[in-house]
């Protein structure tokens, strides 16, 4: 059967089925009177409370979703491995059944979701970017997948990812590559790349992501969206006083769906949650906008001259920034007192020193021939590195936690640029040089990044308009260790004073 004749046919027979009306079923007047025009365009937040309260069903939802992916997907790439459409409507009528039966599974119950293609979904393709594994099938649903199919999720297939989320260019070898919500010629970003540009083009209500060198902030920039990089430790897994240099988050269209995320998968207290986290996460209704007249804000910009950065983004951040100041913020320019290029250095090898899992595949002459060349470049250094090495570089870490420290003694918060370049080409791997000056690693270019993955604080990237191209950019806010719903706070207030979230994409289609 035609897709669209299947969508129009099975909608209609699951709403007789449960006995529901194909309009707004009204038992919230006032509400169901404030919601967007096409579902596609509501909230998260909007779309969740519809559901609960009935003013929409999930079928609907599904409907509404599959027919706006199916016609904008192919021109952006956003979401792979998607599950067939009457699988997908199945799932729906019998979501809304659960809520007929009054078993409301929680904050995502039908929301169409695409988790990103570096964890698991039980069923789904799970290819990693990687041809070695491009048929792959998963077993089971990793941790961070269960908790949002328990809160209902309806998964719809994956986000694209660059080759095993390498670099912050969403491109693969088995699925290509991702175009900006606002360009498809150019880059989403990465490695979240595919997520930021289902939610810059409302192909997703909301999205999860990773992050180890902005893989949550520099999408968002790139997509005109949230992405945010909470406290090491606070999504459960691996040691979180170690604080890794890794952890996976959330991503909204605004604030407040980032925060009502975040509530769904971050890691409940006395599970893996340092106990020092525990009061990081009160209920989402205790998240209110900051009063910027008790912050001060320290303003790294270009780190005096330290960061290449492309012309226009560091005024665009300032613009933004003199909002801030205009609602009572203290804004001051402040450069950190420390050697940026031996943080530089000790991130090198840090990061080289993750490779060692792929040294397998390395060492086999038929996975070498598949790995992309910056992965080989990566696994190559880490058979350099020494114990001495591994010591000077978590040395040179632990003193940068200190400067941060002895910052946020004199300061609320820390803004820098998110990016260093606009969104550019995504047929380009990684830009070569930034204003004339050279990269001299395929990872370079966001080298304004590693100033808050080393030190495992909260992050997010909040939007700072456009240049004159229409290319988005954004602005990281760092906060103290631990100090989550204060930076989110922030943002939440930032929303009040700028209106950068309100330019939405023109949207092509093949």
């Amino acid at each position: 059967m035609d897709r669209r004749k299947f969508l129009k046919k099975s909608t209609t027979l699951s709403l007789a089925h449960l006995g529901l009306s194909p309009v707004l079923l009204g038992s919230s007047p006032l509400f169901a009177a404030s919601l967007p025009t096409n579902i596609v365009d509501f909230s998260a937040t909007q779309l969740s409370q519809a559901i609960r309260l009935g003013n929409v069903s999930c079928v609907e939802t599904m409907q509404a979703y599959l027919e706006h992916i199916h016609r904008y997907n192919p021109s952006y790439n956003a979401i792979v491995s998607m599950v067939e459409d009457d699988e997908l409507m199945a799932q729906a009528t019998d979501a809304d059944e659960a809520i007929a039966k009054q078993n409301y599974r929680g904050w995502m119950h039908g929301f169409p979701h695409a988790a990103k293609d570096l964890t698991p979904v039980k069923g789904l393709r799970f290819t990693s970017g990687s041809p070695m594994f491009a048929n792959r099938i998963a077993e089971q649903d990793s941790g961070l997948v269960k908790k949002m199919r328990d809160s209902g999720a309806i998964f719809i297939g994956k986000t694209n990812t660059p080759e095993f989320g390498l670099g912050s260019q969403s491109y693969n070898p088995v699925f290509g590559a991702t175009g900006s919500a606002y360009d498809p010629a150019l880059t989403a970003g990465g490695s979240s790349g595919g997520a930021a540009c289902g939610l810059g083009t409302h192909m997703l209500p909301v999205a999860d992501g990773s992050d180890m060198m902005g893989s949550l902030r520099n999408p968002g920039a790139f997509n005109n969206v949230i992405g945010f990089r909470p406290s090491t430790g606070l999504m459960g897994g691996g040691d979180p006083f170690s604080r890794s240099l890794a952890t996976s988050g959330p991503m909204g269209r605004d604030t407040k769906d980032t925060i009502a995320l975040l509530h769904v998968i971050a890691s409940q207290p006395g599970n893996e949650q340092a106990h020092a986290l525990h009061s990081a996460l009160p209920g989402p209704e205790h998240f209110l906008p900051l009063d910027f007249k008790r912050a001060k804000i320290a303003w790294f910009g270009d780190c005096d001259g330290y960061l290449a950065m492309e012309q226009g983004i560091l005024s665009l951040c300032e613009t933004s920034l003199a909002k801030v100041s205009g609602a009572g913020g203290v804004v001051e320019a402040t450069t950190p007192n420390f050697d940026l290029s031996e943080l530089w250095r000790a991130w090198l090898t840090l990061r080289n020193w993750s490779r060692i899992s792929y040294r397998d595949y390395y060492e086999n002459a038929d996975t070498r021939a598949q790995l992309k060349p910056e992965l080989i470049w990566e696994i190559e250094r880490s058979y350099e590195l020494s114990v001495e090495d591994i010591y000077l570089a978590n040395d040179i870490r632990a003193r940068w936690y200190a400067q941060l420290n002895r910052l946020f003694d004199s300061y609320d918060f820390i803004a820098l640029p998110t990016a260093q370049v606009f969104p550019f080409s995504k047929n380009l791997h990684w830009p070569k040089q930034i204003d004339g000056q050279q990269m001299d690693t395929y990872h370079r270019w966001m080298e304004s990044v590693i100033l808050g993955s080393l030190s495992g604080l909260p992050i997010v990237n909040v939007p700072v308009g456009f240049d004159a191209k229409g290319r988005p950019m954004g602005m990281q806010i760092m906060g103290r260790y631990g100090d989550d719903k204060k930076v989110l706070e922030f943002a939440l207030a930032y929303e009040n004073v700028t209106d950068h979230l309100s330019v939405r994409p023109t949207l092509i289609s093949v």
